[in-house]
């Protein structure tokens, strides 16, 4: 008999039949995974954790801020709602800074709601402010608008600027106008806070 093996001394492939058997594939283990969680990123919302019924308020700072000014002013800021307290109690408050001239506060007035004395004591620490930097933040009831378009600068203007502004075309019923009447976040959140002049109370000092 010939040798079974090929010249190479490896078994040969061919059966006696002549035919190349055929291999054995081994099935492949089926492995469930997990999905992986989903990660959501940070909220970017100061006001994210606060109900829409919070208080809130607008401070308009007069002038446009230099950056180490502005840096100053929100530093004091949080400094002061980190310790704000009513009666001892501390305020859930948050803060947003918007176009480099409004400086919006809020609190949650369901956990401890701000007593006269503690909105003396916001209203006092931004007049120390005042007077540091050498703005207006308090007071004076301006009103605020863009100028230029829906992408314009902030500007500050008194009341009857305003209406002689109105009279001569340059503010219209789609100028973007803000306001710091508002008094609860929800209405912020409706789109209530910025809106063109035609759709709100400053409607009634156009021509």
């Amino acid at each position: 008999m010939g040798n079974p093996r090929g010249a190479s001394g490896v078994q040969s492939m061919w059966r006696r039949d002549g035919r190349i058997p055929r291999p054995i594939i081994q099935p492949t283990p089926y492995v469930m995974t997990q999905p992986e969680p989903s990660v959501r990123a940070p909220s970017t919302d100061p006001f994210a954790q606060l109900p829409d019924s919070a208080r809130l308020w607008t401070f308009g700072v007069s002038r446009p801020l230099e950056a180490d000014e502005e840096a100053r002013l929100l530093a004091r800021v949080d400094a002061f709602l980190e310790r704000w307290a009513a009666h001892g109690a501390a305020l859930a408050a948050a803060r947003d800074w918007r176009y480099g001239r409004l400086l919006l506060v809020a609190v949650d007035d369901r956990v401890t709601p701000p007593s006269g004395c503690s909105i003396d004591a916001l209203v006092h620490a931004l007049k120390e402010l005042e007077g540091e930097l050498g703005v207006e933040l308090v007071g004076g009831a301006p009103l605020w608008y863009r100028e230029g378009g829906p992408d314009g600068p902030v500007r500050r203007i008194s009341r009857a600027d305003f209406r002689a502004a109105a009279r001569a075309g340059r503010i219209t019923a789609e100028t973007v106008v803000f306001d710091p009447a508002l008094t609860r976040l929800g209405q912020l959140r409706e789109g209530r806070w910025e809106r063109p002049a035609g759709e709100g109370w400053h409607e009634q000092l156009l021509p």
